[in-house]
């Protein structure tokens, strides 16, 4: 085989569809996109969803569901998943275990609100831990190794938006009395 011998296997490239080159090929004038219209311009994507401009389907349903800004977004992290890392040699236990230990050991993921405990697997090593939250189940274990935990104390997202109500409306209006005191002043 010789390199001016190279060639691409047969059928690897189509030959394009030439439009609008006489009634002839069958794709002449209008090529193949009826007549006028919105469907027949270049860059339309189609109306997914428009009924002709009857209320489309999905504006017919009815809304389901709520979603809670003031949620809380926790890392849930396992005591099973704990200990694990533990006897894998990826945690320490000398000192106090918070969300920036555990999320270094991998076990934290996410969880802007911090890390809760929760109870599923055993747990034989006495940790000592200071976290956002923890269940029932996790809390009987760490006491029961000897652990102890240390919660953090987290403010009501629902309080901190109530006492920041009005302080912009008032700041505008204390700033807009010293505008007006100015231009009586001058």
């Amino acid at each position: 085989m010789k390199l001016n011998e190279l060639r691409d296997n047969p059928g690897a490239r189509l030959k394009s569809k030439r439009l609008g080159r006489g009634i002839g090929s069958g794709k002449g004038k209008t090529s193949g996109k009826g007549v006028k219209g919105q469907k027949a311009r270049a860059g339309h994507h189609g109306m997914f969803g428009f009924e002709g401009g009857q209320m489309p389907l999905h504006m017919r349903m009815p809304k389901r569901g709520f979603n809670n800004i003031f949620a809380r977004d926790y890392a849930e992290v396992n005591i099973g998943a704990v200990q694990k890392a533990i006897d894998a040699g990826k945690l320490d236990i000398k000192g106090t275990l918070d969300h920036a230990a555990l999320k270094a050991a991998g076990l934290a993921r996410g969880g802007k609100d911090g890390v809760r405990l929760l109870g599923k697997g055993d747990l034989k090593a006495k940790l000592n831990l200071k976290i956002a939250g923890v269940s029932k189940g996790a809390r009987e274990a760490v006491e029961k190794a000897g652990g102890s935990i240390e919660l953090i104390e987290r403010k009501d997202p629902a309080e901190l938006a109530k006492a920041k109500k009005g302080k912009a409306r008032d700041a505008r209006l204390a700033d807009k009395a010293t505008k007006s005191a100015a231009k009586a002043d001058a």
